[in-house]
Order: structure tokens, then C-alpha cells, then sequence
């Protein structure tokens, strides 16, 4: 398992391929402004910020899509970014992640903290019993699910997205985890759009992005 080094660089047992992002020798990565200060050092949050692509009137017009594919799909951006969000979470037992891009980076994040993986999923979508919570989006409505039987009382757990935006998605994620008598130790997103102030909605909570927009 990772983890967060003197200069703020996430290691392993494995060398992480030189990459603009950790490159021996660059510039100090530039710092983003932050309501909690700057996440970590050691890696270039802007070359991260680059390998996601703004996609305008999707997935209706008026919306500014932030589509992180491009991310994904570099090796070293995409394992830069599951190291750093995973990092400051050692200990923790269960990772919920948040249909659909959540499962994508809640996957490796719950494998690097030798954690159990919990989906929330849209209503509908889990077989079994369920607790559903209502959620408003920037452009709709829709339901979140969790299993009923999913997590035990007192596990610390992590939630985790791709986005927050006005904080009412992981807000019913953290409100299902509550309900089932679990702790929420963390929540943590790749990115953050801050003029939305997703944050008002989560009071209590401990919240960390990486791109801040």
C-alpha cells in the first residue's frame, strides 16, 4: 500500500514511472487555491487539471461537462491520481463509491487501502434489499441505492466520486452510509466546482478534492 513520502510524492513497492506529473528535478508543483490549503506536494495538480477536457451543453444545454477520459486513459495521470486521493486514508475499511464515475476511481482507491468496495447505485440497479436516498442535481433529480446489508455498524468509511458539484449526490451517498450506522471518516473527489459550494451541503464532514475549478 502507498504511501505519502517527505516530499509529498505517493511511493510503493513499485517505481512510479517518471511522468510530468513527478518528474525528479521539476519545477515545485504549482498550488491551488483551496478551502483547506493545498492537498499535497510532489505532483503538478495543473498537469492533472489538463488531461480533463471541458465538453459544452452535454449532457443538456447550459451544462459545462467535465469529462476526465483523457485522464483515465494516461497511465501515469490516472495512477498519479488514485495514489493522492487514496493516500491520507490509511485504516479504512469500507470505500463507497458513487454510480457510475465513482466506481471507476473507488475501484483501484479501496484496492490500494486493502479496503472492501461498497456501490451506490441509481435506483433499481442492486438486487437485494435496499435503503434509498433523493438527491438534486445541477440539471435533475434521480435516487441513490445502497444494500441494506452492505456495511456493519461502526465501520469508518471512505466515499468516494469524481466530482463535486452541488454536493447533493454525496450527500445522499453520506446520508445512506449514516442510515445503515457507519461512520463517513472521509470524502474524497477528483475534482471540485467551488462556485457551486457543494461543501454548504456536507457540515461535518471532512472533504478533499484534487482540481479545484
Amino acid at each position: 500500500m502507498g504511501r505519502l513520502a517527505t516530499d509529498g510524492a505517493v511511493t510503493s513497492g513499485f517505481r512510479r514511472p517518471t511522468s510530468p506529473y513527478n518528474a525528479p528535478g521539476a519545477a515545485p508543483a504549482r498550488r491551488l487555491a483551496h478551502p483547506e490549503g493545498p492537498l499535497v506536494d510532489g505532483v503538478d495538480v495543473e498537469a492533472l487539471r489538463a488531461r480533463v477536457r471541458d465538453i459544452p451543453d452535454f449532457p443538456q444545454p447550459g451544462i459545462l461537462f467535465r469529462d476526465i477520459t483523457p485522464l483515465l486513459a494516461d497511465q501515469s495521470a490516472f495512477r498519479a491520481a488514485v495514489d493522492l486521493m487514496a493516500a491520507p486514508y490509511a485504516g479504512i475499511a469500507t470505500v463507497v463509491a458513487i454510480e457510475s464515475r465513482g466506481f471507476i476511481l473507488g475501484a483501484p482507491i479501496a484496492y490500494a487501502l486493502r479496503a472492501g468496495l461498497v456501490p451506490v447505485r441509481k435506483a433499481g440497479r442492486l438486487p437485494a434489499a435496499t435503503e434509498r436516498a433523493n438527491y438534486a442535481l445541477e440539471y435533475g433529480t434521480n435516487t441513490l441505492e445502497i444494500h441494506a446489508d452492505a456495511i456493519a455498524p461502526g465501520v469508518r468509511v471512505l466515499i468516494v466520486d469524481d466530482l463535486l458539484a452541488t454536493g447533493g449526490t454525496v450527500r445522499a451517498a453520506a446520508d445512506l452510509v449514516e442510515r445503515l450506522g457507519a461512520e463517513v471518516a472521509g470524502i474524497v473527489v477528483l475534482a471540485e466546482l467551488a462556485a457551486l459550494n457543494g461543501r454548504a451541503a456536507l457540515p461535518g464532514h471532512h472533504v478533499r478534492s484534487l482540481i479545484v475549478y
